[in-house]
């Protein structure tokens, strides 16, 4: 009787595991979606505003000094 109880329970798990599995898969397609519209509209702004919308970015200058030897 310990078997068939351990049997039906370890079913009723890889059932569980499945479903979770599932919406597991679900949620990781949606937010690729999602993340995929807010990529194409940051290209929209992007474009609209000529590539300015994230902020400017600075460029550093190195000098390197000679010295005289």
């Amino acid at each position: 009787m310990g078997a068939v109880v351990s049997c039906i329970k370890q079913v009723l798990q890889s059932i569980g595991n499945c479903l979770i599995r599932i919406v597991d898969g679900i949620g990781a397609i949606l937010t690729a979606i999602v993340n995929g519209f807010a990529n194409v509209f940051r290209i929209i702004i992007s474009c609209l505003t000529c590539g300015r919308s994230g902020g400017r970015r600075t460029r550093v200058k190195h000098h390197t000094t000679r010295s005289g030897i």
